[in-house]
């Protein structure tokens, strides 16, 4: 069935549009949102939480097979006290949450990430929220926290030191393949897509070693505001991209 979204004055049709199979997105603008509307940037945080779960259940519906969303980076910590005390309260009612709210959703729910730097009790829930959505069937969601692109690649680095070490690795035997398969999208393709809202010109430490070749559509749309239809319209401009991964 084709699935039809309004843009302007004129009508995407999704069944015609080849769409990427693992979509990227960095949640951007939260804070500017609450600013400009003269209110403290934890209702920023929150109002992008709901658009979260909007967005999220609108791509496993379409057909995206993968979303990452990038929730908390390991420069977050940098950010005033109250602002990181107000998120991590906000996560823990998220997953909360979650655990009814995508009960009846086919989504599997990943989180990619040094989750060990947070709470024990956050940890917990975060491990029961993989564990109970496991053996679904559907879209699989990364959510990225406490997640960085370059941490992940000294993540993978050890690792592979380590089996050198060990001698259950030769040193020549480490290739491109290895280094994905230490990375924790292990298993998953690399994103095709990855959408930026806020009008920011950076990935900003977001999926270093898996981006090499996925398209960066940039919108100028505050997270908080950013629609389904704005989702739409990245998915356009996207099937307009020619792909040559470095070929002519």
């Amino acid at each position: 069935m084709a699935i039809f979204k309004q843009k302007n004055n004129s009508v995407v049709d999704l069944s015609k549009i080849e769409l990427p199979k693992h979509v990227g997105i960095i949640m951007d603008g939260n804070g500017r949102w609450a600013k400009k509307r003269g209110l403290p940037r934890s209702a920023g945080h929150s109002m992008g939480a709901q658009n979260f779960r909007t967005i999220a259940r609108y791509c496993s519906n379409i057909g995206i097979k993968y979303l990452t969303v990038y929730a908390f980076s390991t420069e977050n910590w940098k950010r005033p006290m109250e602002e990181v005390s107000a998120l991590m309260k906000l996560f823990k009612s998220y997953l909360i949450e979650a655990l009814t709210d995508f009960k009846d959703d086919s989504i599997v729910v990943k989180f990619i990430g040094d989750t060990t730097a947070f709470n024990p009790e956050l940890q917990e829930l975060i491990e029961r929220t993989e564990r109970e959505s496991a053996n679904r069937d559907g879209m699989v969601l990364n959510i990225a926290m406490n997640y960085g692109g370059r941490d992940e690649l000294v993540r993978a680095t050890k690792n592979i030191a380590q089996q050198v070490k060990d001698g259950v690795l030769d040193i020549d035997k480490i290739d491109e393949q290895l280094i994905s398969d230490n990375l924790y999208t292990k298993g998953q393709p690399d994103p095709d897509l990855i959408i930026r809202p806020s009008g920011e010109y950076r990935t900003s430490n977001f999926m270093v070693w898996q981006a090499a070749y996925s398209e960066l559509v940039i919108m100028d749309i505050l997270w908080p505001d950013f629609s389904t239809n704005d989702f739409d319209n990245a998915l356009e401009i996207y099937s307009q991209r020619n792909r040559r991964f470095g070929g002519i």
